[in-house]
């Protein structure tokens, strides 16, 4: 007899759904989250009526910041999609590199979700062996 898949759907609150799939969650306020799961980097979101946007600072570019190393994190970019590298400037005297992603709340399904923090997993990988080149 053929396999017959049964696919079920089911809504869960945000929190509740992740601390399922093994992430630590923890509400900052203003509906921004920090999430992490076992070792890995700690993901940011920002949660809004429209969109989920996902940050995961990956440390400061004071000194290391060159015009190669800037070149070579876009070329990385084709590569980590659906992810992509960013700097955030909000402390312009000490900017971060950055992972970022977003995602619309509308009809956002569990795989959907998943496959973001995914992403972000392999694209810290690449932005280690990248950025291991500039201290050895």
């Amino acid at each position: 007899m053929k396999a017959v898949n049964i696919h079920i759907r089911k809504e869960e609150d945000l929190p509740r759904f992740l601390n399922m799939n093994n992430f630590q969650v923890e509400d900052l306020g203003d509906e921004i989250y920090r999430i992490q799961r076992e070792d890995e980097l700690p993901v940011f979101l920002k949660v809004t009526d429209e969109a989920l946007f996902f940050e995961c600072d990956l440390g400061s570019l004071s000194g290391i910041g060159t015009e190669k190393l800037y070149f070579d994190l876009l070329n990385l970019n084709a590569e980590i999609l659906p992810v992509s590298f960013a700097i955030n400037g909000s402390n312009e005297e000490d900017p971060h590199l950055v992972l970022v992603e977003s995602r619309e709340t509308t009809d956002l399904d569990d795989h959907e979700l998943l496959s973001v923090f995914d992403a972000i997993e392999l694209a810290v990988d690449k932005a280690e062996q990248l950025l291991k080149t500039l201290i050895d």
